[in-house]
């Protein structure tokens, strides 16, 4: 079973982008706020194009980037990289002051036992900060330019969650849960943080779902959706009289227990 949003296609790049542009700024706030990275070893996981690899090294961690597919991670950013499969093999060498993930686990079907390892892998207080989005819930149309393409995308979003995504083992109830595997792990002073944001047609969030149904289109359509659905909504994602809510983002950080 492979990852459904793979950085071997064409839309990688875009898709790195649009995420930098959605999460990097509230990701680097929420780690700040937790205690920053200054001084610390710091793990970066399916860090993708290495945007927020990159702020972290310039909020003075020192960085290992890794991802499945390295070939969109920089060599000269101050981070060091790391070609890894997390379900696969060990945590890389640590212990860890901070790891991070983001969209990643819900994408893993081992995802329980990955977090177990790598709450093993932090240093006595360090932070594990696990980043998904939660997908399954609905109304994610604020505004339409007509009945039918409010129909439309629902009927891609629908798709998505249901069938696309979870036929590549996605999880997209994941996120709710994180919160009490830590606990079983034994972090302490484990908490979510939800955050989502509107985004009208052809702004970074509207503009990832067309990424994704470039990128899926053929499993768009064994799914029951026609070549003009996917057309309208491809024209939806540039339009500014569409405007959608992003999938809802749950951050949640624990910590390991000193002493």
């Amino acid at each position: 079973m492979s990852y459904a949003f793979g950085n071997d296609h064409d839309e990688a790049t875009n898709r790195h982008r649009y995420l930098a542009a959605m999460f990097d700024d509230y990701t680097a706030a929420r780690i700040t706020g937790l205690g920053g990275v200054r001084g610390r070893r710091c793990l970066e996981l399916g860090a993708g194009g290495g945007s927020l690899a990159e702020r972290l090294v310039l909020l003075g961690g020192d960085v290992l980037a890794t991802d499945l597919d390295v070939r969109h991670l920089p060599t000269d950013r101050g981070f060091a990289v790391l070609r890894h499969d997390l379900e696969k093999e060990p945590v890389p060498a640590g212990p860890w002051d901070l790891i991070h993930a983001r969209l990643v686990l819900l994408h893993l079907p081992g995802r329980d036992a990955v977090l177990k390892r790598l709450v093993a892998a932090l240093n006595p207080g360090g932070l594990l900060l696990i980043e998904d989005f939660e997908s399954t819930i609905r109304k994610g149309v604020l505004r339409a330019p007509d009945p039918d393409a409010a129909a439309v995308y629902n009927a891609f979003h629908d798709a998505l969650v249901d069938k696309v995504l979870p036929a590549r083992g996605n999880d997209g109830t994941w996120a709710g849960r994180v919160l009490a595997a830590m606990l079983d792990a034994g972090l302490t002073d484990v908490s979510t943080e939800v955050h989502a944001r509107s985004w009208p047609g052809g702004t970074p969030g509207a503009l990832l779902q067309a990424a994704n149904l470039t990128q899926q289109r053929p499993a768009f359509r064994a799914a029951g959706l026609s070549d003009a659905d996917l057309d309208r909504v491809l024209a939806l994602m540039n339009d500014p009289a569409m405007v959608v809510r992003g999938h809802l983002l749950y951050s949640t950080a624990g910590f390991a227990i000193t002493g």
